[in-house]
């Protein structure tokens, strides 16, 4: 088992594509991979270890959206509920200049208008750039701008997990790390996984993409294939000042991650009910992302709704998605399997050719 996983890891290293990375792999409830390659910290001459801690990005995504639906299970709030009613300064308008009533839903499936440019004006922050700025002043910023389009009539990635993080922790009355262990990581023992670093000497080295790629300073701009920048702050998980994003500002590990996205598999557990972990890993935005991408979005990530049209190796109804440091998960429903990969190389663990082969990987030597 894994020898073409292995291949493509090995490849990876060799080509400098990848600095380092670790595979954690589940099929029908047992591990069935585990590995690590490359280096944890390359310039020390460190090997990569099982269990790194690891700037999540938007892997941080599907954890709080399960803390807003064990939430919504508790009667804290309801998916229809309107953001400005839990966050009054938060009231953007649609591209027309007329009223818009952005639900928890929309937020949840990326159809609430919003993006993630907000060049016009710079001291509006994502995720995983430098900032000051705390929930309310972030995102009465963003409320200023005009929304892409209005809400619930079109699809776009988005900073709308960062908003239902605010909305989350002003519900709970405490910080959205405080809220997210009490809803998910706690229960779930995810005790590396939040809004901290639990052992500094577990933190993986972020390094950027390059030829070979190099160790992140701080601030960090990186341009993809298309062109966008994404300016990362490796400092900014330390920082006391920072909203806690929702969208991209957890830290954590391979195996916490695995906990979570089998527990969900699964049906939940004790966390979230079963009945809307069916409808998190199912279609939720119709065809808002267009006929021919093959793909819808649920509460979670990604769905595959027609294998013909994605290079995403997995069954129908497999969901996916990522995080920018580095990282790439998958659940397969059909096939019992769960995926995790984490890198600590921006994008390429992310976005490039490294995660679809991975995966791909894993599939063939399954069969």
């Amino acid at each position: 088992m894994g020898h073409r996983v292995n291949a493509v890891m090995d490849s990876a290293i060799e080509q400098q594509k990848i600095v380092g990375a670790e595979l954690l792999v589940f099929q029908h409830g047992k591990q069935i991979i585990r590995r690590t390659a490359g280096h944890f910290d390359r310039e020390a001459n460190v090997p990569m270890i099982e269990n790194a801690i690891y700037r999540l990005a938007s892997v941080t995504k599907p954890i709080i959206a399960a803390t807003a639906l064990a939430m919504v299970d508790k009667g804290l709030l309801k998916l229809d509920d309107a953001v400005r009613d839990y966050l009054p300064y938060f009231t953007p308008r649609s591209p027309d200049g007329s009223e818009s009533v952005i639900t928890i839903h929309h937020l949840l499936t990326h159809t609430s208008g919003l993006g993630y440019d907000y060049s016009a004006d710079p001291l509006i922050s994502g995720g995983v750039g430098p900032t000051d700025n705390n929930f309310e002043e972030n995102f009465t910023r963003v409320a200023k701008l005009p929304l892409n389009f209005a809400p619930g009539t079109a699809w776009l990635y988005s900073v709308a997990i960062d908003v239902l993080g605010a909305v989350l922790a002003k519900i709970h009355g405490g910080t959205l790390d405080e809220t997210a262990k009490t809803y998910v990581t706690g229960p779930l023992g995810m005790a590396d996984t939040g809004f901290f670093v639990s052992d500094l000497t577990r933190l993986a080295k972020p390094y950027a993409d390059g030829a070979p790629p190099h160790q992140m300073r701080d601030p960090e701009p990186v341009m993809n294939a298309e062109g966008n920048t994404t300016v990362f702050s490796p400092k900014r998980i330390f920082s006391a000042k920072a909203f806690q994003s929702g969208g991209g500002g957890m830290a954590g590990t391979s195996s916490d991650m695995a906990t979570f996205f089998e527990t969900m598999r699964k049906g939940g557990g004790d966390v979230v009910s079963e009945a809307l972990v069916r409808r998190a890993f199912t279609n939720q935005t119709g065809g808002l992302l267009g006929p021919d991408a093959g793909r819808s979005f649920g509460y979670f990530g990604s769905i595959i709704e027609d294998t013909s049209r994605t290079e995403q190796p997995g069954g129908r109804g497999a969901a996916n998605w990522g995080g920018v440091y580095g990282h790439s998960w998958l659940v397969d429903h059909a096939n019992e399997l769960t995926i995790v990969s984490m890198t600590n190389t921006a994008l390429e663990g992310c976005t490039g050719v490294y995660p679809k082969d991975l995966i791909r990987a894993v599939y063939d030597d399954l069969t």
